[in-house]
């Protein structure tokens, strides 16, 4: 399977949009969208492809997976990840995880639900470290969810 892996541009943000929506439904059903999909839709449009650090992964010229990260302070942060429920487990998210380890500043931070045990056997797979549980009442579905940190392949940052 040949992925390729470039910057989202502002004609890919209903495919992410869509990437985004199919993945909740699919993997998520205890934690349902806290916004309608027209909602997502529109901020993946306005705010979330247009911040420039979304990337995506295609096959075919298909975009298939979407990657956004972000840097706050001295963290990095990825903040959405979703692949195409289908292609789930074919190793492309661990393309854009990669991607994310070579041109993110470490240490690399993000959450993912409790309940989402498959997410959290793939992040700690790739050296995430578990750094807190939380009771879920700071994100918008109020689930309980964990915040996973990758320093580096020693724990170093």
């Amino acid at each position: 399977m040949n992925v390729t892996l470039r910057p989202a541009t502002a004609a890919d943000a209903p495919r992410v949009a869509s990437l985004l929506i199919d993945t909740r439904a699919a993997f998520m059903p205890y934690a349902p969208s806290a916004h309608t999909d027209p909602e997502v839709r529109d901020w993946v449009g306005a705010h979330l492809v247009p911040s420039g650090g979304v990337t995506v992964a295609e096959i075919g010229g298909k975009v298939v997976a979407a990657m956004a990260a972000d840097k706050a302070e001295a963290l990095s942060w990825i903040t959405q990840m979703a692949v195409e429920p289908t292609l789930v487990g074919q190793g492309i998210g661990s393309l854009l995880l990669a991607h994310a380890k070579c041109t993110l500043p470490l240490p690399i931070r993000l959450y993912t639900f409790q309940a989402n045990s498959g997410a959290r056997r793939f992040y700690e797979r790739h050296g995430f470290k578990v750094v807190e549980l939380t009771d879920g009442k700071a994100n918008e579905e109020r689930c309980p969810d964990v915040l996973l940190e990758f320093k580096g392949p020693n724990g170093e940052v």
